[in-house]
């Protein structure tokens, strides 16, 4: 292949470990070897498998002749909010800073990347791939891995492989403030919106609720925690069905500012007015939420700093510099406006 010779290929232990003794390792020809080392298709998956096992074990890497393209590969599961356009300028701009061009890839609404991205991937050889919200199958990981393109994933929506470098923001601290606030203007009755409870980011925003009630002694109302989508949609529906209860909730904490927003079309909706009658609290602090009505109070998520240090993190290590940390958690912050006041007929404590 252009620029390599696989024939002579260095171990990450620095033994030279060639394609023909990988070949007698995994039982396979040499060309099947030089398939799977170039990400070529036409090789069976149990037999691709085998192959990389043995890469892995033996800390293959390709030799220093390949040489990779200027560019950072961006992955989203969705591009349907600002959310998204955040994290773009934060790795935009550190890239900028280095000379680099960003590609970008959405997978509309899938986790995984399919067989054709990993391909395209590996015949554009970037110097790394920021995976955002996004979930790279072992295989996938690995195939990175044996080409020397490193992988950093940005708000991981499962726990990332042992090692693999990761940012994300303090999601429990978030939701523990967002309750305290609620619970400090004397609400009681506090509904949460979380997303799917797999995904690490919305299982600590529902823990910190949870935490911050339980430590002012407040019950947790089944009735008034739903498991919802991190849409508009998703806030419109289940806050149409929270505000319809007998006892319906004095505030919402939601898990996200699409959430929130959707709240505040079912208390028009409703009649209810926002925050005589219902406080509202979103995560993320998005541009639109300063511009509601009322404006919004919010948790922010450094978004667009998330995706710098994503950036930084990748250009460290495709000069091969070794990272301080591999897990990077950045600071959550509350940003109160006016969606959030004391319960009708009651002053904060």
């Amino acid at each position: 292949m252009t620029g390599t010779n696989p024939q002579a290929a260095r171990s990450g232990r620095g033994r030279v470990l060639t394609v023909a003794k990988i070949a007698r390792l995994a039982g396979v020809s040499a060309p099947t070897v030089s398939r799977v080392i170039n990400g070529q298709t036409g090789v069976a998956l149990e037999t691709r498998k085998r192959v990389e096992a043995i890469l892995r074990e033996h800390g293959y890497r390709r030799p220093g002749g390949s040489t990779s393209v200027a560019i950072v590969e961006l992955v989203f599961h969705a591009l349907e909010s600002l959310w998204a356009l955040e994290i773009i300028r934060g790795v935009e701009k550190v890239a900028r800073e280095h000379d680099l061009a960003v590609v970008l890839t959405e997978m509309q609404g899938r986790l995984t990347p399919g067989r054709a991205w990993t391909e395209q991937v590996l015949t554009r050889r970037p110097i790394g791939v920021i995976a955002v919200f996004s979930e790279l199958t072992v295989a996938q990981q690995s195939q990175l891995a044996t080409r020397s393109i490193p992988l950093v994933v940005l708000d991981p929506t499962g726990e990332p492989l042992h090692q693999t470098p990761s940012v994300g923001a303090t999601n429990w601290n978030g939701g523990l403030a967002a309750t305290r606030h609620l619970l400090d203007l004397g609400h009681r009755r506090i509904a949460m919106l979380s997303g799917p409870p797999e995904w690490p980011c919305c299982r600590a925003r529902l823990d910190g609720y949870r935490a911050a009630m339980d430590a002012a002694g407040v019950p947790v109302d089944p009735d008034l925690v739903r498991i919802s989508t991190l849409y508009v949609e998703g806030g419109l529906a289940d806050g149409r069905e929270l505000l319809a209860l007998p006892d319906p909730p004095t505030a919402i904490f939601t898990a996200n500012d699409l959430q929130a927003l959707g709240v505040y079309e079912a208390a028009r909706r409703a009649g209810v007015r926002i925050p005589d009658e219902l406080s509202v609290v979103g995560f993320d602090d998005l541009s639109f939420t300063r511009w509601s009505g009322p404006p919004m109070t919010t948790i922010r998520q450094p978004l667009e700093q998330m995706g710098a240090t994503a950036a930084r993190m990748i250009i460290d290590l495709a000069a091969g510099h070794a990272l301080d940390q591999h897990r990077v958690e950045l600071a959550t912050e509350l940003v109160v406006r006016e969606s959030t006041a004391p319960p009708s007929g009651r002053t904060p404590a």
